[in-house]
């Protein structure tokens, strides 16, 4: 195992609170767009976090009332013009493996999303495992309005399972943004907060998550991964094998330990 407690990364912001790791994009003058580093250095952190036992629980933040405003028109956009093939699948894949690396880290990751969230950072966030927004949260997929197809970093396979086929249909299509009272009421966001309060009632449920079982959450996000692509039967069995497991955790003994007694138990995420 590694800790990420002095992790100083180059090219977004990182900090602790505890055992909750913060992450923001740190170009808010340009509502922060993605670059080909700070997409690379992305991928890699969240790779990494699969192995920090000093991580609980991740927010993905925003800076300077925007979340992320995806690539950068000059710095990604342009260049991208006039690559080869080879070397536009190779981009295209690496900005898939941080979508892959944020739902195979192992902890629970929750966006925090005020003002701008489109494109990659709207896939950001729909990467997540829970999102709260501000009320001036605007998400678009909108990679049709640049003359490209929807179907960007898993955006066809992850959004309808969020939001409904019909209604990621749309949003894929037209790349239209979509608010943040409809992204509640869509579940795109589990809730809206004032912008004031966005990060600190993240960090709160984060700090919640990372208080409790956190090899149970493990194991949780672990089968909701793989269970899309198993059938019922494949799936109820392959849950009675991880939750055997699970029972097999000193948290499981902790929790009946502190029922008898009626204590509240106190996870150590073994």
């Amino acid at each position: 195992m590694t800790t990420m407690a002095s992790f100083a990364p180059e090219h977004f912001n990182w900090r602790m609170d505890g055992t909750v790791a913060i992450v923001t994009l740190d170009r808010p003058d340009r509502k922060n767009p993605l670059t080909f580093d700070s997409y690379a250095e992305l991928r890699d952190c969240f790779r990494a976090l699969v192995y920090a036992d000093d991580v609980d629980a991740v927010v993905f933040g925003s800076n300077g009332g925007n979340f992320c405003s995806g690539g950068d028109v000059h710095d990604i956009i342009g260049p991208l013009i006039s690559m080869s093939m080879k070397e536009l699948l190779a981009f295209t894949r690496m900005t898939g493996d941080l979508v892959k690396a944020m739902i195979g880290c192992g902890k629970p990751v929750i966006a925090a999303v005020d003002g701008v969230c489109v494109g990659a950072g709207a896939i950001i966030a729909m990467s997540s495992d829970m999102r709260l927004a501000s009320p001036a949260a605007k998400t678009a997929f909108l990679f049709t309005r640049v003359g490209l197809a929807g179907c960007d970093m898993g955006a066809c396979a992850i959004l309808p399972r969020i939001i409904g086929q019909g209604r990621a249909s749309e949003l894929l299509y037209t790349g239209r943004s979509m608010s943040a009272e409809e992204g509640e009421r869509w579940g795109f966001f589990n809730r809206v907060v004032e912008a004031g309060e966005l990060e600190a009632e993240a960090v709160t449920l984060a700090q919640k998550l990372a208080a409790g079982p956190t090899f149970g959450h493990m194991m949780t996000k672990t089968m909701l991964k793989q269970e899309w692509s198993m059938s019922i039967d494949e799936a109820i069995e392959a849950e009675a094998q991880a939750q055997a497991i699970c029972m097999q955790t000193a948290d499981f003994k902790r929790a009946y330990d502190a029922f008898v007694a009626r204590e509240k138990p106190v996870f150590e995420g073994d």
